[in-house]
Formats: structure tokens, sequence, C-alpha cells
């Protein structure tokens, strides 16, 4: 594996993380709701009375934040080689380890982890080790 120093950007990486935490810091705070987007959106599924707005508003953001920055700056260039059907099955696997582990990337990893949550640090070495050992697997044992 090699790091590409030209592209290699830690100011905005630490700008983004900032802007995460205080996003996840502010909405515990000011209403008590982790930002966890697997719970959020799971939320939408089986919605309460008085319970969707901030929901909405929350997943709209995570859409419409890209376009407003796209407006102010060039957004970095993406490029998937890997197969659509490969993506929707790692996307139903995600889903489906979100629902068994109580939990995505971001409710343990960044809201969970922040208060020294063992529940949510058990999450995190697993999903971690689950991701190594899958790149190690696919690239080094079956050569995808």
């Amino acid at each position: 594996m090699l790091i590409d120093w030209l592209h290699f950007t830690p100011l905005s990486a630490a700008i983004g993380g900032m802007l995460i935490g205080l996003a996840a810091s502010g909405l515990v705070l000011f209403s008590g709701r982790i930002a966890g987007i697997s719970g959020i959106l799971g939320g939408l599924l089986r919605p309460q009375r008085g319970n969707i707005g901030w929901r909405v508003a929350f997943l709209v953001g995570l859409i419409v934040s890209p376009l407003i920055f796209s407006a102010v700056a060039r957004l970095p260039d993406s490029r998937i080689d890997t197969p659509w059907p490969v993506l929707a099955l790692a996307g139903l696997l995600v889903g489906l380890g979100t629902r068994y582990g109580a939990g995505c990337t971001s409710g343990h990893g960044v809201c969970g982890l922040s208060r020294l949550s063992p529940r949510s640090l058990a999450a995190v070495l697993t999903f971690m080790a689950a991701g190594f050992l899958t790149v190690f697997i696919t690239r080094h044992v079956l050569g995808v």
C-alpha cells in the first residue's frame, strides 16, 4: 500500500473531523440524541409523532451539504472500481451488521467512544477487525 502524498490533505481532514464532532456534540447536548446515522434513518422507518422533523433535517443535511460545498470549492475526484453487484452486497452486509451491532460507525465510533461506552469500544474493535480481515482476504488470498 502506498500513500498518495501529493493528494494527502490532513488539514481538510482535520477540519472535517472537527465539524463532525461539533455536529455530534451539538445534537447530544441540545437534544439528547446520538448522531448515529443508522439509528436516525431507522427511526424514520417506524416514525413516532414529534420525532420525524429532526431526523429528516439531519439526513437532508447529509445530502445537501456536499452540494453547498461544491458551490464554493471543487469536490474531490472519486473513482469506484468495484462492480455494482459487489457494492450492493457490501451495503446489505453493512446494514445487517448495524442491526446486529445496534449501531453504525458514526453511532459507536464517533459518539459512543467519546462517551467512553464499553459496548461501543467492543463494536468498533469488532468492525475494524472485520474490515481488516475482509481487505486481507479479498486482496491477498482471493487476489481481487
